[in-house]
């Protein structure tokens, strides 16, 4: 008779002991890997799409009002060129990083993000009331987005264990909570509650795909809400920001004086969306994009251009994209070959779904106003490498379904 072996898994991130393949990888890997079986092609196609509409959007919002005599400021569809383009790299780099790399790095790479979001804090620039921005040579750098990627993978290396046959499923749980405070606290610090729940929906995703029961995900769940009372009702938001996440709650007439500003801008990003109707006022041709009545244009609000500009056809085709893009994110996630990668795709699956539908629901009134951008269309360095990299990831793992880690 066999002796079951009844030991704990030891919680040190060790290859040969973050590796439990799910059921799915008894395929067998063909003899001869052609490029095309190497890579998602509708990945790689959804992702081109967004990116080249998300350039055209963020040149419409920032292009100026261009008359007979003017010339259209190309400055920031240049700096988004050339964002995307770094961020190809990173990703073709992403793509092809060994996943023990990963493990011997993590530590080094978690410690620097928190040093920077501490030191942000001290030296960086206040935008909007959130104090999260470095400035060099007139390029900015928001360290609490790369901290998404970092807080997804240590989470993945923590909890890639978690099994039915691992004992200490309430501890990993508890370890990765304490890898994630850390990060929020410090951006609520700024305050930028947007990117924090950010964090929070990443943390619930990769938790709840983990394998922990279903009364510890409903605790977890609790908890963040109650963060987030405690986080309004204390001093960490100035009455101004609260305003502005409230403003959506309150019919137009009845928004109070606090978030009259905010319920102005709401109400000039839906305009602009109902402008486009279905077929749209014509690319560069919105009425409310040219007269920059809708703030933050290229970056919070860009897709009220996508609904002016392009219509319900266009703005649709848009979250056609996305909508295509997720799907193979989650794809990719089912063909993993180890828990590990799993667990990657699911926190790039929450990251970019939450984004994306707090971005559009803003914009519609339906969400609050909040400080997120659209992954891959927004203006942005920081977000744009940020996404990029981790799609990097995520076709680093398409990339190994037939085989474990290594």
């Amino acid at each position: 008779m066999k002796s079951s072996n009844s030991s704990e898994p030891s919680p040190n991130l060790d290859s040969s002991k973050l590796e439990s393949p799910p059921t799915a990888t008894s395929r067998l890997q063909p003899k001869k890997d052609s490029w095309w079986l190497l890579i998602d092609p509708l990945l790689i196609v959804s992702t081109v799409a967004i990116l080249t509409l998300g350039l055209l959007l963020v040149y419409s919002a920032t292009r100026g009002d261009v008359g007979e005599f003017d010339i259209a400021d190309k400055s920031f569809l240049y700096r988004q060129a050339l964002f995307i383009v770094v961020g190809i790299g990173l990703a073709a780099l992403a793509a092809f990083i060994k996943p023990v790399h990963l493990r011997q790095f993590w530590y080094l790479l978690y410690f620097l993000t928190i040093a920077l979001l501490g030191l942000v804090l001290v030296l960086g620039v206040e935008v909007n009331g959130t104090r999260g921005w470095f400035t060099l040579g007139g390029f900015s750098f928001q360290p609490s987005e790369p901290t998404k990627l970092i807080l997804i993978t240590g989470l993945a290396l923590l909890k890639s264990p978690v099994g039915r046959q691992n004992k200490m499923v309430v501890g990993k749980m508890l370890k990765g909570l304490g890898v994630a405070i850390i990060p929020v606290v410090l951006v609520l610090m700024q305050p930028d509650l947007g990117t924090a729940l950010v964090y929070l929906v990443v943390v619930f995703a990769v938790v709840t795909v983990s394998g922990v029961k279903a009364r510890w995900v409903l605790i977890l769940a609790l908890l963040a809400m109650l963060s987030m009372i405690v986080v309004f009702t204390s001093d960490i938001l100035e009455d101004y920001q609260q305003a502005r996440l409230t403003v959506f709650l309150f019919d137009i007439d009845e928004v109070p004086e606090a978030a009259a500003t905010y319920a102005y801008n709401a109400e000039q990003a839906q305009i602009a969306i109902g402008n486009g109707g279905l077929l749209g006022q014509g690319l560069f041709k919105g009425t409310q994009t040219r007269s920059s009545l809708v703030p933050a244009q290229q970056t919070d609000f860009i897709f009220t251009v996508a609904g002016e500009e392009l219509g319900l056809r266009g703005a649709g085709a848009l979250l056609g994209f996305y909508a295509l893009l997720l799907f193979r994110i989650w794809r990719t996630a089912f063909l993993a070959s180890s828990f590990f990668d799993r667990l990657i795709c699911t926190g790039v699956f929450a990251m970019f779904s939450f984004q994306m539908f707090q971005a559009v629901g803003m914009t519609m009134g339906m969400m609050p106003v909040t400080g997120i951008p659209m992954p891959l269309v927004s203006y942005g360095g920081s977000s744009m490498l940020t996404s990029m990299v981790s799609l990097g990831l995520v076709v680093n793992v398409y990339r190994r379904r037939y085989q474990p880690l290594n």
